[in-house]
């Protein structure tokens, strides 16, 4: 279990005294899935289920991490509470879980929605929560959190074609609801903002998603930390948050982040405001075992 803030990783990246580092990671799990070699994804084990999530998420050592493609009481993924399982692995003081859809993953179906329950529930350590199976993304922080958010993002009315895991040619899918997670954290030198989202795979769907956001935090103190699954390439994210005032937008790292097994494009996004540019420090996309995505992990002076 990796311990909050390191107070040594100032002196890797040349930074003075006092500015201690936050680790903030991203990463869309694909419900815990093992992805082979060639990137083709291997069945879930039965008896472990929830073994390969908590080892990856582990292994990044992040003090704040962002979630996405996050399962809860899914027969395809053990029928565990996959959020509490990596809160667990990384020694996360607070968590919270939002559920995009109430749902059940049915082979050759796809999502089969519960209509007793059409709306977005938030998830913690502490509420008793109904046992309705569900998915969505989770925000998982060692720091003390002083306030959560949560937001619904509806989905776009139309599909598309979409390239899935251990597909050779891409699936015509439908848009889903999606969940968008804030907090404000008790960081080194104070308060700061982190918000995680998972965004349409639409064009321009998305990016409209991405504006709602930066609306929805802009009361929320600053520093801010936007990081999630955009489904935008390179340079979209910094020039739409950055189209209309107030700017200040940019991206913390650039690096390919899909697919895992060979990164070609990044789609994972870890964008801040409030910081300058000497405030980040290292930057990384490591391969996991899991998800045909890798994440990011950043370390910011915050």
């Amino acid at each position: 279990m990796g311990k909050p803030v390191s107070q040594a990783r100032y002196v890797q990246c040349g930074l003075t005294m006092g500015e201690l580092l936050v680790s903030c990671a991203t990463f869309n799990v694909l419900h815990g899935r093992r992805i082979q070699p060639d990137g083709r994804p291997t069945p879930a084990a039965p008896d472990e289920p929830s073994a390969p999530l908590a080892e990856a998420v582990a292994s990044l050592d992040a003090d704040v991490v962002a979630l996405q493609e996050v399962d809860r009481l899914q027969e395809r993924s053990g029928g565990v509470d996959q959020a509490a399982v990596a809160a667990e692995a990384m020694g996360a003081r607070d968590w919270r879980y939002a559920t995009a859809l109430h749902c059940r993953s049915v082979p050759g179906r796809g999502w089969v929605l519960d209509p007793d329950e059409p709306g977005m529930r938030v998830y913690g350590p502490e509420a008793r929560q109904p046992q309705v199976p569900s998915h969505g993304l989770a925000l998982l922080s060692r720091l003390p959190v002083h306030e959560w958010r949560a937001l619904r993002l509806p989905a776009a009315p139309f599909g598309m074609p979409l390239r899935v895991a251990g597909r050779a040619a891409p699936v015509l899918a439908r848009d889903q609801a999606r969940a968008a997670l804030a907090a404000v954290v008790e960081g080194p030198h104070g308060p700061f903002t982190v918000v995680a989202v998972h965004l349409s795979f639409v064009p321009g769907w998305n990016i409209g998603q991405l504006r709602t956001v930066r609306r929805w935090i802009a009361d929320l103190p600053q520093p801010r930390v936007l990081m999630g699954d955009f489904n935008l390439f390179g340079a979209l994210p910094r020039l739409t948050l950055n189209a209309t005032a107030p700017r200040g937008w940019r991206s913390s790292a650039r690096r390919a982040t899909f697919p895992s097994h060979r990164p070609l494009v990044q789609l994972d996004h870890i964008m801040t405001t409030g910081l300058g540019a000497d405030a980040v420090g290292t930057a990384h996309a490591p391969r996991t075992a899991i998800s045909d995505h890798r994440p990011l992990v950043v370390e910011l002076a915050l």
